[in-house]
């Protein structure tokens, strides 16, 4: 949809569309996503005629088209790359995941793909999935969250800080999460404790451009920053999440104030999974973990950890470190 000539063809889509045959494959899709109902008449039509739907995807957009392919339409989120297929842990740590960021022959390099592609993240893409915000207002709200990275959100301090409402804090939140760019991780209720934490956490999903964001450009840097705990933690979490395959209604953190506090929950075929970072080469049961274990039922516990030694604290109770995980 980047080409001219494409769209030209495209002005009756149904006449440019019934004739093919096969697998077609439409690209950019996010700028025509008027044309979902015309795939659902074609396909109707001819149930052998398949389109691979390829672009930039926003929450929105799924919704729509799932809306209008109801019961026609499969979706499969095409992550970067994660730790099952790269060989070297700490550079898709430092530089994330995007084939073009972690390949560069250098960090410098890589760091530069990250700032041109925040850049056209926020001047194009954004505009193209149909908001229109100015680009140096996101970018500095983006900037803001690597405040909160693995934090409670905080609309309205986050809005006093850049001069914004809370509302406006919140759709531009939805913005970056409906874009897949943040991950906002919702608290678990249990009928136990009033004190429970009941307000969202949220992670950068890509390390590389938490980093950017945040001016780490090499280990070396990331190793003296005031982040590093942070920066693991949501690094660890998001490659559980993908190495479990989970679906992200799925995913909680949980909480009692001044308590205990659990990193990540997952529930998955009626099991409980309960997960801790640590970014320690000693992992050991603490009174929180204790009390994670016993108040949420959980069918097993995980301390996962940045080095390579994989030994049990207890029955149900696991150290693993990151690259030890093995998918469900």
């Amino acid at each position: 949809m980047e080409d001219p000539t494409a769209l030209a063809r495209l002005e009756n889509p149904k006449l440019a569309l019934e004739s093919l045959e096969g697998l077609v494959v439409i690209d950019e899709i996010q700028r025509r996503p008027d044309l979902f109902p015309i795939l659902r008449v074609l396909v109707d039509e001819n149930p052998n005629r398949k389109f691979l739907i390829l672009g930039s995807a926003s929450q929105e957009l799924i919704k729509q088209s799932s809306e209008s392919l109801a019961g026609r339409i499969g979706y499969l989120e095409l992550t970067p790359f994660d730790q099952s297929e790269v060989q070297n842990l700490k550079q898709l740590w430092i530089r994330g995941g995007f084939p073009k960021s972690f390949l560069a022959d250098s960090d410098d390099t890589s760091y530069l793909w990250r700032r041109e592609y925040v850049g056209t993240f926020l001047e194009q893409d954004i505009p193209n999935l149909g908001f229109k915000i100015p680009a140096q207002t996101m970018h500095r709200f983006w900037m803001m969250l690597t405040h909160y990275h693995g934090k409670m959100i905080n609309y309205s301090e986050i809005g006093k800080s850049l001069g914004l409402s809370d509302m406006t804090i919140r759709r531009y939140m939805d913005i970056l999460n409906g874009t897949f760019m943040v991950r906002i991780l919702s608290p678990w209720h249990e009928a136990l404790d009033k004190r429970q934490i009941k307000i969202p956490k949220i992670y950068f999903r890509d390390s590389g451009l938490y980093h950017f964001l945040s001016g780490v450009d090499s280990y070396k840097t990331l190793y003296t920053h005031p982040k590093l705990g942070a920066s693991w933690e949501g690094f660890a979490l998001e490659e559980t999440i993908r190495m479990m395959d989970a679906d992200r209604n799925d995913c909680y953190f949980w909480g009692i104030h001044r308590q205990a506090e659990l990193d990540l929950m997952i529930i998955k075929n009626g099991r409980r999974y309960g997960f801790e970072f640590n970014f320690t080469d000693k992992p050991k049961l603490t009174r929180s973990i204790q009390i994670s274990i016993s108040a949420l039922k959980l069918d097993r516990m995980t301390i996962v950890h940045p080095g390579k030694e994989q030994f049990k604290l207890e029955d149900s109770i696991d150290v693993i470190g990151l690259e030890g995980l093995i998918p469900l």
